[in-house]
């Protein structure tokens, strides 16, 4: 998988925790709203990519997932904290474990099914 690729799934899995949320909450706001909450994550989403220098391994767990994990939850909670918005106590376990296993999850998942495509490509390459 391409940099771009891992990055997509990394905002992928921001939005996906962003646009439940709202919804469990009842947050209104529209897009607007949902850009609110969205924001501060995906810029420490970003944060954590360049600090790993993830286009070198953007699959690897180590140190790219969990740099990308704590990088959106510590920076997103900093940033939501200076923009206004709320930071409690709960809110950030569940960042922590939501983005947690959905960021390292798709890594996982990657490292586990990605082998499996190079067999079958493989395979019907040589017939």
């Amino acid at each position: 998988m391409r940099s771009a690729g891992a990055a997509l799934a990394d905002f992928c899995c921001v939005l996906l925790f962003v646009v439940i949320g709202r919804a469990n909450h009842h947050a209104g706001g529209g897009g607007t709203g949902l850009w609110d909450t969205f924001w501060p994550f995906a810029a420490g989403a970003a944060a954590g990519m360049l600090v790993t220098r993830f286009w070198r391994r953007p699959t690897a767990l180590l140190p790219t997932g969990v740099g990308v994990w704590l990088g959106t939850v510590v920076l997103g909670m900093v940033l939501r904290v200076v923009a206004g918005q709320g930071t409690a106590f709960a809110f950030i376990l569940v960042a922590l474990a939501f983005l947690g296993l959905f960021q390292l999850g798709w890594r996982v998942v990657w490292r586990w099914v990605a082998p499996k495509f190079t067999a079958v490509d493989a395979n019907v390459r040589s017939h």
